[in-house]
């Protein structure tokens, strides 16, 4: 993994925590994620534009991509409704990178020895943090979240080598906007409509734009695994923020 792609992923793993603290502590979760979504479509919507590069190619991954983030940003905000952040979270970013490492080996990947305990060491160091103990229900919101995650990271490492970042990240996340959106109604999305939900938006995009540069530099699974160490620093911002 080159020196450019262990930065990108850091740099998305600090933002990653931020947005999902601000998200976290939203009245109406669901309201708070569709201003998010919006909001970060129409402020990258010119830059989207100014860079614009997507390749015939990258179209059926669009289409997976943006279906699977549509049951992403459900699935997320199910579970920070109905179970305790401090489970779901490091389940969820602990889980991923080992299904993402899993998903890439049957696609065809051939991992080295290093990469392998580099990807299991971060995830067990992500699930410790917290701890494997929870509820049921926490765990399987969890689980579910981290197979997202990981269905949409090795769709995304094929797409993005045929687009773009920034126009790539308009594209798939339009669909979640819009069931966001739809789901929440006027009077939900307007009484949500705060600086706090705006800035998670913005801090999700930038994240996740991030994510895709590196994925053009490096393998999936190192990738995967480097983010998810946003845990340790949601960790860290909830000890002096909340």
């Amino acid at each position: 993994m080159s020196s450019a792609a262990l930065g990108l992923a850091l740099g998305a793993a600090v933002l990653h925590a931020l947005w999902n603290l601000l998200l976290a502590g939203s009245r109406d979760v669901l309201a708070a994620t569709a201003v998010a979504l919006g909001s970060s479509i129409v402020l990258a919507l010119p830059f989207a534009l100014a860079t614009w590069g997507i390749e015939r190619e990258a179209v059926p991954w669009l289409v997976a991509s943006g279906a699977l983030e549509l049951l992403y940003f459900f699935a997320l905000t199910a579970a920070y409704r109905r179970a305790d952040l401090s489970v779901v979270y490091p389940l969820a970013r602990g889980g991923a990178p080992v299904l993402v490492l899993l998903g890439a080996v049957a696609t065809g990947y051939d991992p080295n020895a290093l990469e392998v305990l580099g990807v299991l060491a971060v995830a067990c160091g992500v699930v410790l943090v917290r701890g494997a103990a929870g509820d049921r229900r926490g765990l399987a919101l969890g689980l579910l979240v981290a197979a997202l995650i990981a269905g949409y990271t090795l769709v995304d490492s094929e797409g993005i080598q045929h687009a773009n970042p920034v126009p790539y990240l308009v594209l798939i996340l339009v669909p979640a906007a819009l069931g966001a959106a739809l789901a929440c109604g006027r009077e939900r999305l307007r009484s949500e409509f705060r600086t706090r939900a705006v800035l998670a938006g913005c801090g999700g995009f930038l994240a996740y734009a991030l994510v895709l540069g590196a994925l053009q530099l490096a393998p999936a699974a190192p990738v995967a695994a480097v983010r998810e160490t946003s845990v340790l620093f949601a960790v860290a911002l909830a000890a002096a923020l909340l």
